[in-house]
């Protein structure tokens, strides 16, 4: 098959690329690298003003006294320009119904000429979009990267990206796509939940990890206990990165002999994880019901993850709870209580990193995952 998949986040469409291609398809990836990450992409889209200071400062201030973003007008232009060889695709696959990052009129003229000129299109529901921030927005939901916003709505600003969802120039590119897709795809627990009973939804097919670009190493639990938070700027709110610095600095006051503590902010993708090698103990997000990207190669890698592991997702891989990974709450003293146990009980971290390592391997082998989705396409 000659597949196009368009948008990246956190590496998924990547290590799809690389499962696709060891089972012998031809794959082409489109995007702009997912912003600080900067992901490899065979086609990447980029921005000029994102690389100059007073061009970037003068952009700032365009978005905020008119709305306009000088950003999706490079990325819209040189889409445009490659849409002539974007043709015959027996696959199409937008990693998100803002896959591209540039505004819903612009999307849409853009994806109508996509659209014509492929065979299959397909929506992989990763990250926010229309359907996900709507159920969010009900607290009856459960909690949610939006909590932090339904709990003080004086955040509204910090949540915009989050709440441009809801307006209806986003309705409406949501509803063209809709109209155009043969099906959705979700990559875990958190977009499955809200789209469940959505009309053209094909289920949930879990992150795909090239668990032959990682190494699981036994973790030695005879020294110190490192500990790593990796914050994102731009997502700490919805991460919960406030409930994991005020539970560090409890633990750090309480075991200055047993613990070791790194945090880093804002780094790109290759710099992350190789910070984060060490530890033993990773702390990941506390508002999700399943892990993302990052957490998946962590835990194949061994460590222990704070993470989304929510009964939902212990009911969906049949796990019993602290197998593979702990569930993180937005609670500081409930954080501390399972650092303190690991911390106490070291044999418990070595023995859920192994289990995690095997769970990865097990229920997210890009090249199974790859054939997952082959069958997914096939079907519909």
């Amino acid at each position: 098959m000659k597949i196009l998949l368009i948008g990246e986040y956190s590496r998924l469409h990547n290590s799809l690329k690389e499962g696709l291609i060891a089972l012998g398809h031809q794959v082409t990836l489109v995007s702009s690298g997912d912003g600080l990450k900067q992901f490899e992409s065979d086609y990447l889209l980029t921005s000029k003003i994102k690389n100059n200071r007073f061009l970037s400062l003068l952009n700032s201030g365009l978005i905020r006294l008119f709305g306009v973003n000088l950003i999706q007008n490079e990325y819209y232009q040189q889409f445009k320009k490659l849409l002539p060889q974007f043709k015959n695709f027996d696959v199409v696959q937008l990693i998100n119904e803002d896959a591209l990052g540039v505004t819903p009129k612009q999307s849409i003229k853009l994806y109508s000429q996509l659209f014509k000129q492929n065979k299959s299109i397909y929506l992989l529901a990763c990250g926010e979009d229309y359907v996900t921030i709507n159920y969010f927005l009900n607290p009856a939901n459960g909690y949610s990267v939006l909590t932090p916003y339904l709990n003080n709505t004086a955040l509204k600003n910090t949540f915009n990206f989050s709440l441009k969802y809801t307006t209806k120039a986003y309705k409406n590119l949501h509803e063209f796509i809709n109209k155009n897709i043969n099906g959705v795809i979700c990559s875990d627990m958190d977009y499955h939940r809200a789209y469940i009973n959505h009309s053209k939804y094909l289920g949930l097919i879990p992150n795909p990890i090239n668990t032959d670009l990682l190494e699981f190493k036994p973790l030695e639990t005879d020294g110190k206990i490192h500990i790593f938070h990796g914050i994102n700027s731009t997502s700490s709110l919805k991460k919960g990165a406030n409930y994991f610095s005020e539970a560090l600095q409890i633990i750090a006051n309480k075991y200055p002999e047993k613990v070791s503590i790194s945090s880093t902010i804002d780094l790109p993708y290759t710099k992350y994880i190789q910070s984060y090698d060490q530890a033993h103990i990773i702390l990941d997000q506390v508002y999700s019901y399943d892990q993302g990207y990052n957490a998946l190669e962590a835990m194949y890698k061994g460590k222990v993850l704070f993470t989304g592991a929510e009964k939902e997702w212990l009911q969906y891989y049949n796990l019993k709870e602290n197998s593979v990974a702990i569930n993180a709450l937005p609670n500081a003293d409930y954080l501390v209580e399972k650092l303190e146990w690991l911390i106490n009980n070291p044999n418990q971290i070595q023995s859920i990193g192994s289990h995690a390592s095997a769970f990865v391997k097990q229920h997210h082998d890009y090249i199974t995952i790859a054939q997952r989705y082959l069958d997914t396409w096939n079907k519909n």
